[in-house]
């Protein structure tokens, strides 16, 4: 059963010759408040799925191609230095209508960073994500291991990005297996969460991810959810 999309505006722009669909976008202004529900709010019929660390040309390939076939849009949180290596990927993110989200250049917890430094992570994984999609809109940052800053957190909203976390860890990072991914979003979700799997790092097998997405969405279709954006306070 197909998931319907509530976001459908679709326009294309031509960018180093490739033809790319113009990503929905959240809002025209970002905080910086770490947001946890869709943009329909909690406790309505929507979800918001995120997935992090990629692209990852073995396990990305494989995601997009589940949320094609349910006719979902997701948040791909992409690290700065996977996305300067695998521009096609991003290109195929953006071209399939999914939303582009910061998620630093290197994947350092921020914490442990000065203000320059978390700064300057910040662009740098901006600049290399529009290295491949010129143009495009970035709407959303993440911060590593929802290690978040105050400094991080206002320079994302400065840059048009709202901070995005979550309110349904499936764990999936852990590869516990499938039906454990499966049941640690049954336990957690509720109508307007905002969920959170993985399609990288390369290193990583996130075959487990790409099955109980599939079973998830299903879910989620099966009881009537539909595809949303993260909210912008």
């Amino acid at each position: 059963m197909r998931i319907g999309t509530s976001l459908k505006r679709l326009c294309t722009a031509a960018t180093v010759g490739v033809v790319l669909l113009a990503i929905p976008t959240a809002a025209s202004a970002a905080t910086p408040d770490v947001v946890t529900e869709t943009a329909t709010g909690a406790g309505s019929q929507s979800f918001a799925l995120t997935i992090d660390d990629g692209p990852s040309p073995t396990w990305t390939p494989q995601v997009l191609d589940v949320l094609k076939a349910h006719g979902v849009h997701a948040t791909f949180c992409m690290i700065g230095d996977h996305a300067a290596a695998y521009p096609d990927l991003v290109q195929r993110i953006a071209a399939e209508g999914h939303r582009l989200c910061n998620h630093t250049m290197h994947h350092i917890n921020l914490t442990t960073q000065s203000p320059d430094q978390q700064r300057a992570d910040i662009q740098a994984a901006s600049d290399a994500i529009h290295a491949a999609v010129p143009g495009a809109n970035i709407d959303y940052f993440r911060a590593p291991e929802g290690a978040w800053t105050a400094d991080a957190t206002q320079y994302a909203a400065q840059q048009g990005m709202q901070p995005i976390g979550w309110s349904v860890d499936t764990e999936d990072w852990r590869t516990p297996g499938v039906d454990t991914i499966f049941q640690n979003y049954k336990r957690q979700f509720s109508g307007g969460g905002v969920i959170l799997m993985h399609d990288g790092s390369q290193e990583n097998d996130r075959s487990q991810s790409v099955a109980a997405m599939d079973q998830i969405l299903s879910d989620l279709a099966n009881n009537n959810f539909t595809d949303d954006v993260p909210a912008v306070r």
